[in-house]
Order: C-alpha cells, then structure tokens, then sequence
C-alpha cells in the first residue's frame, strides 16, 4: 500500500538540491585542483580520480557525434526526460518512489547544468581492476544510478507484495 506524503514537493526538492550541490561542488574541486586528464591514484589497483570531459551520454555513448547539435540533443532529451519525472513525481506519494525520482532527477539537472556550460560533462570517478577500467563518473551519475536501483528494488518489493495479497486473498 502506498503512503501518501505529505508535502512532498519540498523534500523531493531539497533531495534534488543536495544532489545538485554536492555534483556542482565536486566538480568545482576536480576543475580547480586538476589539469585536464591528470589522474591521482586514492587506492592503489583500484581507485583514481582523474579529470575527464565527456561530450557524449552516460558512459561515453554517442560522444562521436560532430558538432553543437550533440549539445542541442542531450540537452532536449534531458528536459523531456525531466518534464517526465515531474509528472510521476506527482502522481506518486511513494516515498521510496519519491526518492528515486529526486535521486534521477537531480542528477540529470546536474549533468544538464555541465551541457549548457560546458558543452559536456566533468567527470572524475574512475574505478578499475587491473586491465578492466570503468568509464570515469561524478556524483550526478552515482545519484542517476542510485535513483535507478532504488526505482528497481521498489518496483520488485511492491510486486512482491501484491502478489502474495493475490495468493492469500484468492
């Protein structure tokens, strides 16, 4: 059964706030103390940071696309995908739900705030065993991603649940 939150609007916006400060912040850091492409090792074998700009999508997807119409498209796809979130944000009352969308939604505001300054988004997390490198991330695409799973544990947990209200009510 889904709790209705009440004034929902505030919270989901003071979550989206924090992601976009802490993501804004970060990459104010790795701008001011980083050459582009420098990388400084955190654990040995595992973990850098290291300054990157990726013109494409989520881990480099599409970043061969020529010119300003790459900026222009993921710009509208991050406001259509926004415009989306807005409307299941209010139709919800889910806090877990809730917690998503502000999770997802504030880390496409923070991506999209690097496109329409940059022209392409900082990105500083890299991750890697051995040969094996994870394409470098920020706080943004950790909240992205986060906000998905937590969407997918929900989405699993309330199915679960009425599937076995079906089976003891039928």
């Amino acid at each position: 059964m889904r709790s209705m939150m009440k004034n929902k609007y505030p919270w989901v916006a003071a979550v989206i706030g924090a992601v976009i400060v802490m993501d804004q912040y970060t990459k104010l850091l790795v701008m001011q103390r980083f050459r582009l492409y420098e990388s400084v090792t955190v654990i040995p074998g595992f973990f850098n940071l290291t300054y990157v700009r990726n013109k494409g999508a989520a881990f480099g997807i599409l970043a061969g696309m020529e010119g300003a119409w790459r900026t222009v498209f993921f710009i509208v796809i991050s406001l259509v995908a926004l415009s989306v979130l807005m409307v299941l944000v209010r139709k919800t009352g889910a806090r877990l739900t809730l917690l998503s969308y502000a999770l997802i939604s504030g880390g496409a505001l923070g991506n999209l705030i690097d496109r329409v300054r940059y022209g392409e988004v900082v990105d500083f997390v890299e991750w890697y065993y051995r040969s094996f490198h994870w394409p470098a991330f920020n706080v943004a695409d950790s909240a992205i991603t986060v906000g998905v799973g937590l969407l997918v544990i929900e989405m699993l947990f309330s199915r679960r649940q009425e599937e076995q209200w079906t089976v003891k009510h039928n």
